[in-house]
């Protein structure tokens, strides 16, 4: 289940303290069945952050597979199955950005795909939320990192 809180305490990055995001439910998100917030408010020290317009986005949003997929059936002589197909789940965040003095506002997008076999929601468990706690662990422990790295192009 998704169910952000209100507010959202930012991971680590330059530039940036203390700085929280506050949310509000977007009753129509792109990419059904979904669910996506907006940044309405602002919290900490984030000079030059803006909140979500129309034509400057500050979004995050969850989409689930509109239709849940199951394995096949195994080989009856081999035993192996033969169609695994995946479900999807998406994270997409989505911030207005200026790319210079006077010009509109563009879209810097962050993905996270989850491609997860079907059946091992259900037989590995245990192994699907562990590569899931890697990933956005990993993810907060080089906030700053990455954004950095975004930023200068310097893995360092």
């Amino acid at each position: 289940m998704i169910n952000l809180s209100s507010p959202v305490t930012g991971a680590p990055q330059t530039g940036l303290t203390s700085h929280t995001y506050t949310l509000s439910v977007d009753n129509s998100p792109p990419g059904d069945p979904g669910k996506q917030y907006a940044v309405t408010a602002l919290g900490g020290t984030q000079v030059g952050v803006t909140t979500h317009t129309i034509s400057s986005p500050f979004t995050v949003n969850f989409t689930r597979p509109a239709t849940p997929k199951t394995i096949g059936a195994p080989n009856p002589v081999t035993g192996q199955i033969s169609n695994v197909p995946n479900n999807v789940t998406r994270i997409i965040t989505r911030k207005g950005v200026t790319p210079a003095a006077n010009q509109q506002p563009r879209l810097l997008i962050l993905r996270t795909e989850i491609s997860c076999p079907a059946g091992a929601d259900t037989y590995d468990a245990p192994n699907c939320r562990a590569g899931i706690a890697l990933h956005i662990g990993a993810i907060h422990q080089q906030s700053a990192g990455i954004g950095d790295t975004v930023v200068t192009a310097l893995l360092g």
